[in-house]
């Protein structure tokens, strides 16, 4: 029973005994009954305004609690003039002024980090409490290769990609750099936030490729000089001095002449040749802005082809040809590509050996972009070697100087061609160029 109906019960027993006296005095004395009826009324009167009086705090209260259950923070009582009423509606006032203030600034914030999110150049990844994906922003589906739709809900470990695979490996408060596409690499972290007071795991995903290419490339731009300048020094003044050695060749015995004319050509030439070989690492650092005219992309291969049309013929390797449709002209330096498809199709003949087939495809992504790949179906690269592959100085050739990829990834690079490296061992290896 609430204080309301017990108040009303205790006033309405008051007012019986009233009614039970004013009956035992309307026998008796009926003058007294009238003083009787008279307080009777009066009390009645004055019982249902202090009743009103008393509960209308209660009916305030019952009325706020009603609008916070509703999360309604707008409404806000008027002061009557009673003390006990007024400080009770002020203090209300107050409260839901500032859980309204905090409402708003927590969807403030809450609409700021969505938008941060979402504009943020590193993929984040949110999972709910039974770590499946319940959001993603823009840069997490383009380097998941799945739109935000199809990922909620999921799991990594159900998405089939090696990628995917590795992200559901990180442990919580792990940080790791994995390889995403080809020579991309990014920096993956796994961490922990709290909601409602348990804890939610989430992922950030950073782009590192061109920070690590930028890195190598200052370090090894450093060494390239460095050897260059000490090599050409020492070599040329070292052919100075054979090339006047020569001149006294005439002062030696005949049967001596040949022997010390032939030993110092030999030191002269192995002089030129490591000249050159530096000059071939030179050549990398040194590679001027490419001159970007209009090209016809697929005229443009088949001239390298033609090129490379005898060394085919030789290891006995086809050619096939796999075009979408006509393609727009593509700006490029065609000397400077040249170099790129003719380093790409002789890597292709090394790893075929004999007897294979290169493939090249011409066509258009989604985004209407031109793109070249070319396949072989060698034996395809080790994983412990593919990582390896567009680091400088590395070969994996028996007297090769490791330059060939990092030539290309310089000269892509500066056309702003985005370009992957795609194998498995034992399958083919596609090498694709978006234009």
């Amino acid at each position: 029973m609430t204080l309301r109906w017990k108040l009303l019960l205790y006033l309405l027993f008051v007012h019986l005994v009233f009614a039970g006296a004013a009956v035992f005095f309307f026998r008796q004395n009926r003058i007294w009954l009238l003083a009787v009826e008279a307080f009777f009324l009066i009390s009645g009167v004055c019982a249902l305004a202090l009743v009103r009086r008393i509960f209308r705090p209660i009916d305030q209260i019952r009325a706020g609690v009603q609008f916070i259950r509703e999360s309604d923070f707008t409404s806000r009582f008027r002061q009557v003039g009673q003390p006990e009423v007024d400080e009770l509606t002020s203090v209300y006032n107050q409260m839901v002024d500032h859980l309204r203030e905090e409402r708003i600034k927590v969807r403030e914030q809450h609409h700021f980090l969505d938008k941060i999110i979402s504009a943020s150049p590193s993929a984040i990844v949110i999972f709910d409490f039974d770590s499946r994906i319940s959001m993603a922003n823009p840069a997490a589906e383009r380097m998941l290769g799945t739109p935000a739709a199809t990922l909620a809900g999921r799991k990594l470990e159900d998405l089939a990609t090696p990628f995917a695979q590795a992200l559901a490996a990180l442990g919580t408060g792990e940080s790791k750099v994995l390889p995403l596409e080809g020579i991309r690499r990014v920096k993956c972290q796994k961490s922990q936030f709290l909601d409602r007071g348990f804890p939610r795991s989430f992922l950030m995903i950073e782009e590192l490729t061109e920070e690590l290419r930028r890195s190598e490339r200052s370090a090894y731009e450093k060494i390239i000089r460095l050897m260059s300048h000490e090599i050409n020094n020492s070599v040329g003044a070292s052919n100075a001095i054979l090339h006047s050695c020569l001149n006294y060749k005439d002062q030696l015995r005949e049967d001596d002449r040949a022997d010390f004319e032939t030993a110092l050509n030999v030191a002269i030439s192995r002089a030129s040749h490591l000249n050159a070989f530096v000059k071939s690492y030179a050549d990398v650092i040194r590679l001027p802005a490419p001159d970007m005219r209009p090209c016809d992309v697929k005229r443009f291969l088949e001239d390298i082809v033609f090129l490379m049309s005898a060394e085919c013929r030789e290891r006995r390797t086809g050619v096939c040809w796999e075009i979408q449709g006509p393609l727009e002209p593509v700006s490029m330096d065609k000397n400077q590509m040249e170099q790129v498809f003719l380093n790409i199709l002789r890597n292709s003949l090394e790893a075929i050996g004999a007897g294979g087939t290169i493939t090249i495809r011409l066509g258009t992504n989604q985004a209407g972009r031109a793109h070249v790949a070319i396949e072989d179906t060698g034996c395809g690269i080790p994983p412990e070697v593919e990582n390896s592959l567009f680091t400088p100085f590395f070969s994996t050739k028996e007297n090769g100087r490791g330059i060939g990829l990092t030539l290309v990834q310089e000269i892509l690079t500066r056309h702003h061609f985005r370009f992957s490296l795609d194998s498995k061992p034992g399958g083919p290896t596609q090498f694709r160029v978006t234009f």
